[in-house]
């Protein structure tokens, strides 16, 4: 790490502590040649490989802006979005890769997205999964309804009970 001021080569970490989510570590330095301090944010660097091949950085920015506009009318906040981001992001870092797939990410989106609101998962479905026909919209609502019947009818141990 070079020193801001004079340029030199080499820092001495002074004080080291886990800054945002815990996602990222916040370090002040101090430079041996001019004996300044300055602080630096080391994170763990995601990429992202696009489907035209190109690689860029992760961002839980590009996530709320995609899913914004499928819950776009829908009681949905802010917070939420960024909620719903963070579980993206923790859903993705958790498979250990330092590169994924953007497919990949819309699968992840998916899940919490349904948690948030249906209809703005149906409505990010049908573009992530690229519904042609009204009857891809009836098969993605009849995978709905049976899911949700499924975790709707009470177990066996509650049934017993």
């Amino acid at each position: 790490m070079h020193c801001p001021f004079c340029r030199n080569g080499d820092s001495r970490v002074i004080d080291s502590r886990t800054a945002d989510d815990g996602s990222s570590i916040r370090r002040r330095r101090e430079c041996p040649a001019c004996g300044k301090r300055f602080t630096t944010v080391e994170t763990a660097s995601l990429s992202v490989l696009k489907r035209n091949g190109v690689t860029e950085a992760f961002s839980r920015d590009k996530i709320v802006s995609g899913v914004k506009k499928a819950c776009q009318g829908r009681p949905v906040s802010d917070d939420d979005l960024a909620l719903l981001a963070q579980k993206v992001e923790e859903a993705i870092r958790a498979n250990g890769q330092a590169e994924i797939n953007a497919l990949e990410i819309g699968l992840a989106i998916l899940p919490p997205l349904r948690e948030l609101d249906e209809i703005a998962y149906l409505r990010f479905a049908s573009v992530y999964q690229a519904f042609d026909t009204l009857e891809d919209f009836e098969a993605a609502i009849a995978r709905l309804r049976a899911e949700d019947a499924v975790s709707d009818r009470p177990s066996a141990s509650s049934a017993s009970e």
